[in-house]
């Protein structure tokens, strides 16, 4: 049976129609009141009934996403699209299409996809890393708990390591006590499966070292500060940070950018049992820092603390981390707008334009001195909760700080990694956030 033709895909702006419809189509459109307004999709018919291809809309200029071309991908029927019109960077609207594709199918019947062909002008390489990147994410942030716990976590790593050729390392159990990894173990030991700490490298020794670090809780009850029921309802997204930073691995490796690439990764379930940390514990961290467990909740910074201390221990030129760390971001900043936090102000805003341009928005946040009072502990050098529920994402960050004295630069996003409704680009579900951001300014620095 022959393959059929690619449906057309017309990108009309506002007030725009185009002149080269045929005469029936432009009645249609004109019927049909159409006249370019932002994600609208209209389907032609052909002058046999059958469908001819469809319109879509693209509004105005100002305020327009440039993963626009993600809104039709979604509410397209599956099949083939040939794009055609006013769509502006071809690449962005290609990878905006792409992005708007995902379907996450692991547990129903699997929907036939909805493809584009190759968009004149486009750089085919780019789309599809940066895809590839935020599906990877996606697929781990959707799964949930019970098919991703920290040793299913650790396979799905030894897999992209297996793609990419990397050795990796992993430190799990006990050995974390013996290599100096105290917050890591106390926050995983309540689990069933044992908490760990996975490495893996990549590059060349002399380029500059950029180390990111992910936050990796596969499931957050809360521990013994334990979550109300709806708390913890999105709770498999926990690990978002670590998804996203092997989404942003993959983007570096697979465009061969000139650095010496570390990741670290502690997973662990914060789980309770008989071992569980509890309130009021106090945990010494690598770095020596003693740590009063305020809240149970507050788990991500004391993983990451660990994880951040191994990092800055070989001086890097940039430590990034990634985590869905606080609820206080998504009240200041919303789902949609990652808190920034960097020891490099100019570094922050290079890295908002960059994210600008594709549409993957970070807004820089103070890392405000005043507020480290708010972590203050009477028998310990920092409480991980703090006093006050003021400035919460804001003094997460500044706790993440003491872990970070010798990097040239670190930057910390706090990631909600879902997306509570579809947005150009974004299905709802898990998501990437980040990643673009962050991928475009190594990019610009380090090709």
């Amino acid at each position: 049976m022959a393959k059929s033709a690619p449906l057309p895909l017309i990108a009309v702006e506002e007030g725009k129609v185009p002149s080269t419809l045929s005469p029936g189509a432009a009645r249609w459109a004109a019927s049909h009141a159409f006249s370019g307004q932002r994600g609208r999709l209209l389907a032609l018919p052909g002058e046999d009934g059958s469908l001819e291809g469809y319109l879509f809309g693209l509004g105005a200029a100002e305020g327009r996403s440039p993963l626009l071309l993600g809104t039709a991908a979604a509410a397209l029927e599956p099949g083939s699209y040939r794009l055609s019109g006013a769509f502006g960077d071809p690449t962005l609207a290609e990878l905006g299409f792409r992005l708007g594709a995902y379907r996450f199918d692991r547990y129903r019947k699997a929907r036939e996809p909805v493809l584009l062909d190759a968009v004149d002008g486009a750089d085919a390489a780019e789309v599809a890393r940066l895809a590839d990147a935020a599906y990877l994410a996606r697929d781990l942030i959707n799964t949930p708990a019970n098919d991703l716990g920290p040793e299913a976590f650790e396979q799905e790593i030894r897999a992209f390591c297996n793609r990419h050729k990397l050795d990796i390392k992993v430190i799990a159990g006990d050995e974390l006590l013996k290599q100096n990894f105290p917050m890591i173990h106390a926050v995983g030991r309540a689990a069933a499966e044992a908490p760990r700490l996975v490495e893996f490298s990549w590059g060349k020794a002399g380029d500059p070292k950029v180390t990111l670090v992910g936050k990796g809780v596969t499931f957050d009850t809360g521990g013994l500060d334990i979550k109300p029921s709806s708390g913890m309802l999105l709770m498999k997204k926990d690990m978002g940070g670590a998804a996203n930073v092997l989404g942003l691995a993959h983007a570096i490796i697979d465009a061969g950018l000139r650095v010496r690439l570390r990741v670290l990764i502690p997973i662990v379930e914060n789980a309770i049992s008989g071992p569980a940390f509890r309130p009021g514990d106090i945990l010494r961290a690598r770095n020596g820092t003693t740590v009063e467990i305020g809240n149970t909740d507050a788990e991500g910074r004391l993983i990451l603390g660990d994880a951040l201390a191994l990092a800055d221990e070989e001086s890097p030129e940039l430590i990034v981390d990634m985590a869905t760390l606080t609820g206080a971001a998504r009240s200041a900043l919303g789902p949609d707008l990652p808190p920034l936090y960097s020891t490099d102000d100019a570094l922050a805003r290079d890295l908002m334009a960059a994210g600008a341009v594709s549409d993957d928005p970070l807004w820089h946040m103070p890392l405000w001195p005043a507020y480290d009072t708010m972590l203050n502990s009477k028998i310990a050098d920092v409480n991980n909760a703090g006093s006050t529920p003021f400035a919460g994402s804001i003094t997460a960050a500044l706790f993440l700080k003491r872990f970070v004295k010798q990097a040239k630069a670190w930057v910390h996003l706090d990631i909600y990694g879902w997306a509570p409704e579809a947005k150009p680009g974004r299905t709802f579900g898990g998501t990437d956030q980040g990643i673009r951001a962050i991928y475009g300014y190594l990019k610009q620095r380090y090709r």
